[in-house]
């Protein structure tokens, strides 16, 4: 017995033996080791396998600050956005890519994406005032599948993401005074039904653009000329419509001898504004002011008015002839006694050209807008009826109270108030026409 327990202490102490000397040795043979181990000698086996462990991970002061890798980012495959990479902007060019869309696929996918991208670049293409291109539009959007069925999803906007895109649309339309027709109506009541938001949008819509369509006095054409003549024809008639006796002349520089600019003029005046401008006094000087700027829709125009300053005299005898009707400190009743008559007095009468701040004789519009082509303006004025002007000297006055108004209105001090021009410049013998 005594023999062979010294044999298994031998072979045991030899397997420890080889295990240590051995480091490449597989995980089986520590896990002999460990279970050949007494208890304090595992623990400390342990605690020196642990510490060696964090020694590993600290890194060596020797080697330098270790470079810090960078997250890795998922791939995100980039949408072609076909409206900003055409090469031609064009009305037929838009049409085809939303053609080519709505034909692509069958469930047209990303169809909501599609109109916002195609409405934000319509002005690159100058598509945003055409009602067959916002039909076109609508016509993307699968028919029939976001009809409501029952009055939970018609109130609570069924499909509400599609919804939006075309109210969007439909937003889009009434800001740029688009008017919709019966086809699109239609179209809406294909996609979204008569319970959906859209087609309760355009409900609206066909109530109150016919309203305002045509509420204007002075209708301009659809769209506005880019012409800058045909444009200035149309503001000058626009403001002579306060008398309509005004007659509207184009002038064209070339018929003026020596005019340094060759360009149109577009005159208005009237046949009292002639009378007027007759009894001016000769040693009283008129003046050409401006620019002054005036909106048709989306276009503007300069324009400049000879004027006069005020008769003060004229005007006070016209207040002083004057009988306020609401006032009831003199009310004379007619069944005492006998009614005063009114004198019977003959006087001039006010015309509407009269104004408390001067009198205007004349309004224009040039190419150029510059002094030569006004001064071309006074010559041409004064061989079409109004000789008067050759004895009358004429102030050029370029200025505009434009900044003034608005600091006014925005209420800031004088120290911020933006310089204005106010240039007066007098007609020489030498600039004035020949008689």
């Amino acid at each position: 017995m005594i023999s062979r327990l010294q044999i298994l202490i031998r072979s045991s102490s030899q397997q420890r033996y080889a295990v240590v000397a051995n480091g490449t040795s597989g995980v089986g043979s520590l896990v002999n080791l460990k279970s050949y181990c007494t208890k304090t000698e595992q623990v400390k086996n342990e605690f020196n396998h642990d510490q060696d462990e964090t020694e590993q991970e600290k890194p060596n002061k020797n080697e330098g600050p270790q470079r810090k890798r960078p997250p890795i980012k998922s791939f995100v495959p980039a949408v072609k956005n076909p409206f900003a990479s055409a090469s031609e902007k064009t009305k037929d060019v838009y049409l085809s890519m939303v053609n080519i869309f709505a034909e692509r696929d069958v469930h047209r996918r990303n169809h909501v994406e599609f109109i916002y991208a195609a409405m934000k670049h319509m002005s690159e293409f100058g598509v945003e005032h055409d009602l067959e291109v916002y039909k076109a539009l609508i016509n993307v959007m699968p028919k029939g599948k976001m009809i409501p069925k029952n009055i939970f999803q018609a109130e609570f906007m069924h499909y509400p993401k599609q919804q939006q895109c075309i109210i969007d649309l439909l937003e889009q339309m009434e800001d740029l005074g688009v008017m919709p027709d019966y086809e699109m109506e239609a179209m809406l009541l294909n996609v979204f039904g008569k319970h959906g938001h859209p087609l309760r949008k355009y409900w609206r819509m066909m109530y109150w653009m016919p309203k305002f369509k045509n509420a204007s006095p002075w209708p301009l054409p659809n769209p506005v000329p880019d012409d800058t003549l045909t444009v200035a024809k149309l503001a000058v008639e626009r403001m002579c419509t306060v008398d309509p006796r005004s007659q509207i002349s184009t002038f064209d520089t070339k018929d003026i001898k020596d005019a340094l600019d060759q360009t149109w003029i577009v005159s208005g005046m009237s046949p009292d504004q002639s009378q007027l401008l007759k009894e001016h006094p000769r040693n009283k000087a008129v003046y050409i002011e401006g620019p002054f700027m005036i909106w048709l829709r989306n276009r503007t125009i300069n324009y400049f008015t000879l004027r006069a300053d005020p008769d003060m005299e004229f005007l006070n005898s016209l207040r002083n002839q004057q009988i306020d009707e609401d006032d009831v400190t003199h009310l004379h009743v007619p069944f005492f006694g006998k009614v005063p008559r009114k004198p019977h007095q003959v006087g001039k009468v006010r015309s509407v050209h009269q104004q408390d701040d001067g009198t205007i004789f004349a309004i224009c519009a040039t190419g150029t807008s510059t002094k030569d082509s006004l001064l071309s303006w006074i010559r041409l004025l004064e061989a079409n009826g109004n000789p008067s002007l050759g004895e009358i000297p004429v102030l050029f006055r370029f200025h505009s109270n434009v900044g003034e108004k608005a600091v006014q209105i925005e209420g800031n001090s004088e120290d911020d108030m933006p310089m204005t021009r106010n240039d007066d410049t007098t007609m020489t013998t030498s600039e004035k026409p020949q008689r």
